[in-house]
């Protein structure tokens, strides 16, 4: 995994930005009933999301929590004194505290899947009822457009997905959630290049393809064979789940 308090720096330019920052909120928003009045934003990094979900909700007191030192301080600047450091898995609040919970990029992240359940059982418990879980699913498949550079990298191992729409939602039943809703919205500026994800693979986003190893070579030797090297391929499209807490009684 990479190290995000190495990242958080420059972790937005490399993200897609604001451009991307804004159709995620967008997309969140649209799960999101209007009469919400608190949400939690689970893995908030930077806060740059953060940041619009409580611009587009001015009646909707948003919280940021994230575990990476670097991440938080961003995020507080963003949003000051709206931000707590804390670990997804035992989240600081009491239960039924929030009408809200987002986690968006986060489960792709995980490599157990009891972690993935833990996180999505603490974000149920402090859902109050009918409360919406929001969560981002299946984020590695998404970036595959159908690309020659995809062609070229499909037959990499590949670590497995915790944020797989169907094990999300094993995960949510089991924490007493249901499936509410579903949208999707366009990764603007992740668009990757031959060059760009031959310097991705040489830093480790590929986490199961270390920097320096021959088969990563070979990869990066295929990739750059390919034409148009700066050339970005198109965006990918990525996929939100939300899932409801019943309502008490």
């Amino acid at each position: 995994m990479l190290d995000y308090e190495k990242e958080a720096d420059a972790y937005d330019a490399t993200r897609g930005g604001e451009a991307r920052a804004a159709a995620a909120a967008e997309a969140v928003l649209g799960l999101i009933p209007d009469g919400a009045h608190r949400l939690l934003d689970v893995a908030c990094g930077t806060g740059i999301v953060t940041r619009r979900l409580a611009a587009a909700r001015p009646a909707m007191r948003v919280t940021g929590a994230d575990l990476a030192q670097g991440m938080t301080r961003m995020a507080a600047a963003r949003l000051p004194g709206a931000v707590v450091r804390a670990d997804s898995r035992r989240l600081p609040f009491p239960d039924r505290t929030f009408d809200a919970v987002t986690s968006v990029w986060l489960l792709h992240l995980l490599d157990d899947p009891a972690d993935a359940d833990r996180i999505v059982g603490e974000c149920a418990r402090v859902l109050r009822p009918g409360g919406v879980y929001v969560t981002t699913v299946d984020k590695a498949a998404a970036h595959d457009v159908g690309s020659d550079l995809d062609a070229v990298l499909a037959p990499r191992p590949r670590r497995p997905a915790q944020d797989e729409a169907g094990a999300v939602a094993e995960h949510a039943a089991r924490h007493g959630l249901r499936p509410a809703g579903q949208t999707s919205f366009r990764g603007f500026g992740q668009g990757r290049s031959p060059r760009g994800t031959i310097a991705d693979l040489r830093r480790g986003w590929f986490t199961v393809l270390p920097p320096g190893d021959p088969l990563t070579e070979r990869f990066a030797e295929r990739l750059a064979a390919l034409p148009d090297q700066d050339r970005p391929r198109d965006d990918p499209c990525f996929s939100l789940r939300s899932f409801r807490k019943p309502p008490a009684g």
